[in-house]
């Protein structure tokens, strides 16, 4: 039997409503193709469930109320996850050389994060955590530094909260870009951060829970690492010992992003770190492959707070 959304009629509607049927030359091809996909799959899921009236309205009303949350939505649904994915697929097809993995952006960057020398601190000393130093190199694929290379890093304080969104924090605690020096050599100190999960009670925490899922994250930290020349790169590392490390409602975990962290606590290094009690050590690289052309350098035109 034909299905209601396979009937001439509908198939007509479809054409009429994503104006394939208009031959003027108004409007996007594309456009009207990815229109007319999008709610002839929705016509489907409709008429294949029974959906009905209130049910729609229900969901259109939720869909409306949780727009604030659409960034949460985007990595726990795996629509994030989705596109890194594809884009993996196709650098391989292209011969594209692998450099550090990918992995998903998260809707908590800020734009404009002060420009700091390797070495800075860029917490504001105000979260008694323990103290973090990462360290590493930025390299080309055949293992040469990239001199000059910007690590854009953020992450969240002990109780799981950011900056600009967290009102308590001062402005950019826990953000910076760090500028890696003349052999492609980045260091910067914080703390170790914690996990967190989406609002409770909000959209993306009602969503997760009617199928049966949570909203949490591992702790991570964030970076876009970027060079004149060289592709964008947006990935993260997550901390290794948290329990929802391979868990993570984001599906942003990868196995090669998860460096070990040293606990140090030998009084001769502390001391040559300029500190005074244990604190972690993280060494970790970044590779970038080449732009093949000026888009991969690059970010993506996603909503960004601050930017612009």
């Amino acid at each position: 039997m034909t299905t209601l959304t396979k009937s001439a009629e509908i198939e007509a509607f479809l054409d009429k409503i994503a104006g394939i049927d208009n031959d003027a030359g108004v409007g996007s091809r594309r456009t009207k193709e990815i229109v007319r996909k999008i709610v002839g799959d929705l016509f489907d899921t409709i008429d294949r469930f029974d959906v009905s009236e209130n049910e729609f309205w229900h969901a259109l009303n939720f869909v409306a109320g949780g727009a604030p949350e659409f960034g949460l939505w985007a990595a726990g649904l795996g629509f994030e996850r989705f596109l890194d994915i594809r884009a993996d697929i196709k650098d391989r097809a292209a011969g594209i050389p692998e450099g550090t993995p990918r992995t998903i952006e998260g809707p908590l960057y800020v734009a404009g994060a002060p420009l700091v020398e390797s070495g800075a601190r860029i917490d504001d000393g105000s979260d008694p955590a323990e103290t973090l130093i990462m360290h590493g190199y930025v390299r080309d694929v055949a293992g040469h530094p990239i001199p000059g290379a910007i690590v854009d890093v953020w992450h969240a304080n002990t109780k799981g909260n950011y900056s600009f969104f967290d009102p308590s924090q001062s402005d950019f605690n826990m953000r910076r870009r760090v500028k890696a020096t003349q052999d492609g050599r980045y260091e910067f100190r914080s703390i170790v951060p914690s996990g967190y999960s989406v609002p409770p009670g909000g959209s993306t925490d009602l969503l997760l829970r009617a199928v049966g899922r949570h909203g949490i994250r591992p702790a991570h930290i964030h970076f876009f690492i970027s060079a004149p020349g060289y592709r964008h790169l947006t990935t993260q590392i997550n901390i290794e010992g948290d329990p929802y490390i391979f868990d993570d409602f984001a599906y942003a975990t990868n196995e090669n992003l998860i460096p070990h962290v040293v606990h140090q606590d030998d009084p001769a290094e502390i001391h040559a770190a300029g500190l005074n009690s244990p604190y972690a050590d993280i060494a970790f690289d970044f590779t970038l492959p080449p732009a093949a052309k000026a888009d991969d350098e690059s970010l993506s035109t996603r909503q960004r707070a601050l930017a612009g």
